[in-house]
């Protein structure tokens, strides 16, 4: 076996591996994870191009995550990739993938105007046993003048194409034998750390699902506590009105006063309560963790799809989260429905619309609005506009429950 490019020997070669295994291990964020992999992988091989796609349960990819290429070419590409063609049969195959020039394989299918160019390939799925994680690509090996410093050797023949390099003179390309073992080992190793990271953002999840409540329970208190005593002062303050004006005054003084602590206390609250995942992986990423947590935690099956949604601006993401969650509450505790699936889409306009739908019970509306019972959805309508949104109840007694919410983007 010989060396790849930009490794003088085996022991290079080895201590390349060891550092790419260590970044690894060193995170236990599952993005972290992801792009650890990536980058990793790029530069073990020396690839100029290197992604690694998560798959969601209905033909997409729940992440993608790429290396070298830019902010300004990704967001050019435009929406993540569906499974089809060679994306999807490293998905659906255990070996690796190598190919000389993707683009004639009879499985390519081309790509957006805005993606780079990319000739030879080496792909391989990501596996934990049985399941799939992912699928690791890799494309356009950097390649070493012949007889360089950092030549590659015999590499097999099949496994090179011909080219030039800057100063005209003869290379070879191609990912090798040695790449493929190399890349096989790493994905072997990323499945590991994979597993322990998705491991640790569910045990993550369920904490502070537990702190949240815990906190809200304090909100509670400590706000009946201040609006309680905003009631008795502003009894007092009428009471004082007509025969001591000069304490009535005083009254609604510390009336002004109790309503701003008040305030202080809430907005303290809503900040330490807005999940930090949100800030951190956006909207998506967090809707579907907290689905996925869910749908282990009960017996009905919750499911999440999401299409071609981007970045909106924070409060939307907040409020879309909020009602979700609130939605995905009330149908797993009143339902009585097997399964929930909520879908997140995005609009022609650039906003997105979140439905949450169950197959339950069901139940009349207007009934319960005339009852005085709300399940949130006073709270949920609130939220919707609070952000230029609008929100939508379709429910009828034995014909399920569909919650859907729609902001219009920024």
């Amino acid at each position: 076996m010989t060396g790849s490019p930009g490794y003088s020997g085996p022991r290079s070669g080895l201590a390349a591996v060891s550092t790419a295994l260590l970044a690894m291990s060193r995170t236990l964020e599952v993005r972290d994870v992801l792009r650890t992999i990536v980058v990793s992988a790029r530069e073990l091989l020396d690839a100029e191009y290197a992604a690694l796609g998560v798959p969601d349960d209905h033909g997409g990819f729940a992440q993608f995550v790429v290396d070298g290429i830019s902010e300004e070419q990704w967001r050019a590409i435009g929406p993540l990739p569906r499974q089809h063609g060679i994306l999807a049969a490293m998905l659906h195959q255990e070996g690796p993938e190598r190919l000389a020039d993707v683009r004639e394989d009879p499985r390519f299918g081309g790509w957006p105007p805005a993606h780079p160019d990319m000739s030879d390939f080496l792909g391989l799925p990501v596996r934990d046993g049985e399941e799939t994680l992912g699928a690791l690509f890799l494309a356009n090996k950097r390649a070493a003048p012949v007889g360089g410093s950092g030549g590659t050797g015999d590499t097999g023949g099949t496994d090179e194409t011909g080219g030039t390099d800057e100063t005209g003179g003869a290379r070879a390309t191609g990912f090798t034998d040695e790449d493929e073992e190399l890349l096989s080992l790493l994905a072997q190793h990323a499945a590991m750390a994979l597993t322990n990271a998705r491991l640790y953002e569910r045990s993550r999840e369920l904490t502070i699902a537990e702190e949240r409540s815990r906190l809200a329970h304090e909100l509670h208190d400590a706000v009946s506590q201040k609006l309680f005593s905003l009631r008795l002062t502003a009894q007092a303050a009428a009471a004082l009105v007509d025969r001591d004006p000069a304490r009535a005054k005083g009254e609604l003084q510390q009336v002004a006063a109790l309503a701003a602590e008040a305030a202080d206390e809430l907005r303290a609250a809503v900040t330490e309560l807005r999940p930090a995942a949100l800030d951190e992986d956006g909207l998506v990423a967090t809707l579907r963790t907290h689905v996925h947590v869910l749908d282990r935690a009960h017996a009905a099956h919750v499911t999440f799809t999401c299409d071609g949604v981007r970045a909106l601006p924070a409060t939307q993401e907040e409020a879309l989260l909020r009602v979700a969650q609130e939605a995905l509450h009330n149908a797993l505790r009143h339902s009585g429905a097997d399964r929930v699936e909520v879908a997140l889409t995005r609009t022609p306009g650039g906003g997105a619309v979140l439905s949450v739908t169950d197959a339950g019970r069901g139940f009349d509306p207007l009934a319960v609005r005339s009852a005085g019972r709300h399940l949130g959805l006073v709270s949920m309508r609130d939220r919707a506009g609070g952000v230029g949104g609008r929100l939508d109840v379709h429910a009828a007694p034995g014909k399920g429950t569909t919650i859907e919410m729609e902001v219009p983007g920024g």
